[in-house]
């Protein structure tokens, strides 16, 4: 029996092509990772902001560039895509950007982020969550943006909020973290709503 509404966004969509590279505002891009950002992702791995907020940690640089490869890899199979943070000048790693948990039939995906330390501060998330949030509607065709962050979060709560992501409750005791279950609060985004300038 065939299905009455079509997939918003087609399989292949991102198999069939090159993951981009983006520009965004304020001389930084969001590009594939390289393998020679090894030693960058373990060291933002050791900051206890990045680890108070993930379940992994990375021992060793060689750890790190085995996340890397797997989410070089995770483009082709289009559950996940990953890019690295990057200033525009010199390629230095400023932080990881990513599209997770993505239904291409729903039109859907989660967004994720974290910024290496000496970059917080100076707009780095909101910017460049923006610019892959408007490439994902605009040349992506997705329909729905979700972000979710735990409640005592709220450095994850003002990017939401500066990127136009809208608050739409609360998920009680939904992720656990080293320290316990959190409720996490979910923001999101759809096609159509208002642009903003982060």
């Amino acid at each position: 029996m065939p299905f009455k509404i079509p997939d918003v966004v087609p399989a292949g969509t991102f198999a069939e092509q090159e993951q981009p590279t983006i520009a965004v505002p304020g001389g930084l891009v969001i590009r594939p990772w390289s393998p020679d950002d090894a030693p960058a992702v373990h060291e933002a791995f050791q900051d206890p902001v990045i680890q108070r907020w993930h379940a992994r940690e990375a021992d060793s640089v060689e750890e790190a560039r085995g996340w890397i490869d797997g989410w070089r890899q995770a483009w082709s199979q289009e559950n996940d895509a990953y890019w690295a943070i990057a200033d525009a000048t010199t390629d230095a790693l400023v932080g990881r950007i990513a599209l997770r948990l993505i239904v291409f039939g729903d039109g859907q995906a989660e967004v994720a982020y974290w910024t290496m330390p000496s970059a917080r501060g100076r707009g780095v998330a909101p910017r460049a969550l923006a610019a892959l949030s408007d490439w994902a509607f605009d040349e992506v065709g997705l329909h729905r943006l979700e972000l979710t962050h735990a409640v005592a979060n709220e450095a994850s709560c003002r990017v939401a909020f500066k990127s136009g992501f809208a608050p739409e409750g609360t998920k009680r005791s939904a992720v656990l973290h080293a320290d316990g279950w959190h409720d996490m609060h979910l923001h999101a985004r759809v096609q159509g709503d208002e642009r903003v300038r982060a």
